[in-house]
């Protein structure tokens, strides 16, 4: 090949590759979504239920099996193949990425509310439940419950969490407060008393010290030492149930919570101060969950019996997406690296 005709060629290879390059997804992005579509017992409407992974085009692709019940799912750090749901017949699990599944459980452990992986002991699994929390350490091979230090009424669990930073160490939002384990759930001690559930925890991507909680009626609340301590946030209502909560990826400073008539409310100064951005979507505001696409940063809202909603300028105006008459339970980031 001539020299200028072989410069040439390099030249154009390079600007493909990083081309290809900057359009690859950092994340795999997840949703867990329950699609009526106005479903009514022997109506010919056909839906499909259950966990879908966006794709690079924008578009959204199913796996696994259909299940309307499916609250959350969790994936094996190292090998997203392996999931595991947290569902109404407790957890499932697929071990070839959900070409096939198998219920993990037996009867004692039903109506899985959520789902948790630790990223330091990866074979480690956490079952949130009605009835109090469920542990595996076997890739839910099996199941003992590890209930010491929740209380004997009001250890329902909603919501579960292990802390990035180190192992074992695991938040869990009950009916009457948020409970700390750290020594993979041997032992649980309350760290904020509540009069009603909390709702969802979340982990900051940014600061592992920082994590924030939502309730049904005592508004949120913010921890800067690792959940160790908290404090309640001003400016967010505690007259409405909220649902869940998600930091920004991409932006530190970026907050999204949706609650029941709260609509959703974004903060952008690391929750000082929060703003309602329900304006452009349909009434009412029963905002079921709200999450952020961590490659584009578009901000997404699930309305029960509506659609799904995206907003490209973090809730300022809104546009009907896909998952017509739904019910989003859950949004999951993956760094592709853990892969």
């Amino acid at each position: 090949m001539k020299t200028k005709h072989k410069l040439r060629w390099l030249a154009g290879w390079a600007l493909l590759t990083s081309a290809a390059l900057a359009a690859a997804p950092a994340y795999d992005f997840y949703l867990c979504a329950s699609v009526n579509k106005g479903y009514v017992t022997g109506s010919k409407i056909t839906t499909v239920s259950g966990l879908f992974q966006r794709e690079a085009d924008g578009t959204w692709h199913h796996i696994g099996y259909n299940d309307m019940s499916i609250a959350a799912a969790a994936f094996d750090p190292r090998d997203h193949n392996v999931i595991y749901t947290a569902a109404l017949n407790g957890c499932w699990r697929t071990l070839d990425g959900g070409k096939t599944w198998r219920q993990t459980n037996d009867w004692t452990i039903t109506e899985g509310r959520d789902i948790a992986v630790d990223p330091h002991a990866p074979d480690h699994v956490y079952l949130a439940l009605p009835d109090g929390v469920a542990v595996s350490q076997d890739r839910a091979e099996t199941w003992t419950r590890r209930e010491n230090g929740l209380p004997e009424r009001g250890k329902y669990t909603q919501t579960i969490r292990v802390d990035r930073s180190q192992a074992g160490r695991v938040l869990a939002g009950c009916e009457t407060g948020i409970y700390l384990t750290e020594n993979g759930a041997e032992s649980w001690r309350r760290v904020l008393p509540t009069t009603d559930t909390v709702d969802d925890i979340q982990q900051s991507y940014h600061d592992p010290k920082t994590w924030i909680a939502v309730t049904q009626s005592a508004g949120a609340w913010m921890s800067h030492d690792g959940g160790a301590t908290w404090a309640k946030l001003d400016g967010v209502p505690s007259e409405h149930t909220l649902y869940n909560v998600t930091f920004d990826p991409r932006n530190p400073q970026r907050i999204a919570l949706g609650g029941w008539d709260a609509g959703v409310l974004t903060s952008e100064d690391g929750g000082k101060t929060w703003a309602n951005r329900t304006a452009g979507l349909p009434a009412p505001h029963h905002v079921w969950r709200v999450g952020i696409d961590p490659d584009n940063g578009l901000l997404y809202a699930s309305l029960t019996k509506q659609t799904l909603f995206t907003s490209a300028d973090f809730g300022r105006t809104w546009k009907a997406g896909p998952f017509e008459d739904s019910a989003i339970n859950n949004f999951i980031s993956l760094p592709r690296a853990e892969k």
